[in-house]
Parts: C-alpha cells; structure tokens; sequence
C-alpha cells in the first residue's frame, strides 16, 4: 500500500500550521503511528468479538468491549504510547501488541528507509 502524496501533503501541512515537528514524541510520525496501530487493534478486537462497536449484534453476546489498557511500544519512530482495547472476558490478545509482551518488543515497518527531518526537505 503506498499513501497518496495528496494525504501525505494536507499532514504535513497541517503539522507545519500547528508547529508539531516531524519527529520525536509528539511528532506527527508517533502521532500517525499512534492512530494506525489503535485503528489496527480496534479491528482486531471488532473480529475476537465477532462484532463491530456499537453493533447491536453484541447486546447480549457474552463479551463486549471494557474499555482499554495503556501500553508503551517501542516503534522505528520511537515509543509510541497506545490504548490497548480489552474485552470483558479477559480473553482479547491482539498480535499487535501481546499483552504481557516485553514493552521493548519493536513494531518493524518491513522496508527501512531513513526519514528526512523538515530541515531536510528541499
């Protein structure tokens, strides 16, 4: 999957409107990082429970979501703090993020390509 150069423009735009700088903690790579990887476990929990959230479909099921855990995961951009869904029964282990796994347990991106700061950019 490669992102639109239209999509990668209006966040850096937006990023440079707002004065959040590229990298570091509150850059907007962890921010991005962030917001993919809690979309990715959402889904993730949306299949262990067999419904998505807000469906009517779990009313009843057994299980439901309850809420969400913190947890530090250490990315190619850095650490990158993440609210880990949970289910009621205890029973959600997403792939994403194991839980009990070693918070150091890296996210690998699968082509590793260094990333220019804004200085860089011509």
């Amino acid at each position: 999957m490669v992102v639109d150069d239209q999509l990668a423009d209006q966040l850096l735009a937006r990023a440079e409107a707002e004065g959040v700088e590229l990298l570091g903690p509150d850059g907007l790579l962890s921010q991005v990082t962030r917001a993919v990887l809690e979309r990715a476990l959402g889904e993730e929990l949306a299949v262990h429970l067999g419904y998505d959230k807000h469906d009517p479909a779990g009313r009843g099921s057994g299980n439901s979501r309850n809420g969400s855990t913190p947890k530090r995961l250490l990315t190619e951009v850095g650490a990158v703090e993440l609210a880990v869904p949970r289910d009621r029964n205890g029973s959600f282990d997403p792939k994403i993020a194991p839980v009990g796994a070693d918070p150091s347990r890296r996210v690998q991106r699968p082509h590793h390509r260094p990333l220019r700061a804004w200085d860089d950019h011509p």
